[in-house]
């Protein structure tokens, strides 16, 4: 069974870095981690995500 994911959004690419290492730390036992820069390519990712059939925390 695949791990559920957790996006992340941030158009900071410093803090989102941050950010990814952070959750990474914490989650990645239990969870795989994704990130953009970006809203809309937040948005067209969980969709596709949703289509797939992925769970997304």
């Amino acid at each position: 069974m695949k791990k559920p994911i957790i996006f992340s959004v941030d158009d900071d690419p410093q803090v989102l870095q941050a950010i990814q290492r952070d959750l990474r730390k914490e989650y990645r036992k239990g969870f795989r981690i994704l990130s953009t820069t970006s809203a809309g390519e937040a948005l067209d990712s969980l969709k596709d995500l949703k289509l797939n059939g992925e769970d997304v925390a």
